[in-house]
């Protein structure tokens, strides 16, 4: 299976900041960004990742994160001419995806929580037997966003794009997994009334053929559209907490390869030694330590 982050925008609501720096290369507390929605897909045991990227800002992702051999991964870059809509990815990677599934995660978007893993393996299992899925969170003020309406039996019923009067309260967040033949799906759709290749006609072909899943983030899960000032500082903040009281690392790359088995324990001491001045390469020096 193939993965995709969606890591282009100019991220002008972050302006003056992403004047000069992508968001998704901002720091989250003590990472950028882009390693949450990377290591959201390593969870799902994906390993060959497409960075969509714009011209500008590919040079910085390809320094940060090179081949994505440090972290166990083979990451590939293409540029998004023009912000024209999150279905847009998949008509970029189509030589990427090629017939395979694939799944898509915006490169702001963070999740967490207990059970994160197993979700994601479920959505896996869908689109590799011909279903999509999308990942539902309650919010109070649904109207804002994408809303899912799902049955008892996991099946999405309806999907609408930021209703005057939603049918529920389940946002639907950036992270989305189809079944083999996403991309010629995605050239199907027709541009919005904002001119856009919205994802929300996407799922809708889903819909209509009766192949569009849903799984709930429920409660004790965290889910984050670092878009905004705000919504920056409310992640960082809850990650801060739960790393210092919990002595861990979230969304740690190395890590994760490590315990799957994707990169040595060479690899990971040399990066353990890389970043031996802060609390991160301390966390890598204790994963080593309790696997001797």
């Amino acid at each position: 299976m193939k993965g995709i982050i969606l890591a282009g925008g100019s991220g002008t609501r972050l302006y003056p900041i992403t004047e000069g720096i992508s968001k998704q290369l901002m720091p989250i507390y003590d990472k950028p960004m882009i390693f949450y929605p990377l290591t959201t897909l390593m969870l799902a045991e994906i390993r060959e990742i497409l960075i969509i990227t714009t011209e500008v800002d590919q040079s910085g992702f390809k320094k940060l994160l090179g081949d994505g051999s440090r972290f166990g991964v083979q990451l590939d870059y293409v540029i998004q001419p023009s912000p024209d809509g999150l279905a847009q990815a998949f008509i970029l990677g189509e030589d990427f995806i090629g017939d395979e599934a694939c799944a898509m995660v915006l490169g702001d978007n963070i999740f967490y929580g207990n059970g994160l893993t197993k979700l994601l393996m479920n959505a896996r299992k869908n689109a590799e037997a011909g279903y999509a899925t999308n990942f539902g969170f309650r919010v109070h003020d649904p109207e804002r966003f994408g809303i899912m309406e799902i049955d008892v039996e996991k099946n999405i019923v309806s999907v609408e794009e930021k209703p005057e009067h939603p049918k529920s309260d389940f946002a639907i967040t950036g992270l989305y997994f189809y079944p083999a033949g996403v991309a010629e799906k995605a050239k199907q759709v027709q541009p919005s009334a904002r001119g856009e290749l919205e994802i929300t006609s996407l799922n809708d072909m889903y819909l209509q053929e009766g192949k569009l899943k849903g799984e709930l983030l429920g409660s004790g899960f965290s889910w984050f559209d670092t878009g905004t000032f705000d919504s920056e500082m409310d992640a960082a903040v809850l990650i801060r907490a739960i790393e210092t009281n919990q002595s861990r690392v979230i969304a740690c790359p190395e890590q994760i390869a490590f315990d799957q088995g994707w990169i040595t324990r060479e690899q990971l001491a040399e990066r353990a030694e890389l970043l031996k001045k802060n609390s991160y390469g301390a966390f890598l020096k204790k994963t080593l330590e309790a696997t001797k």
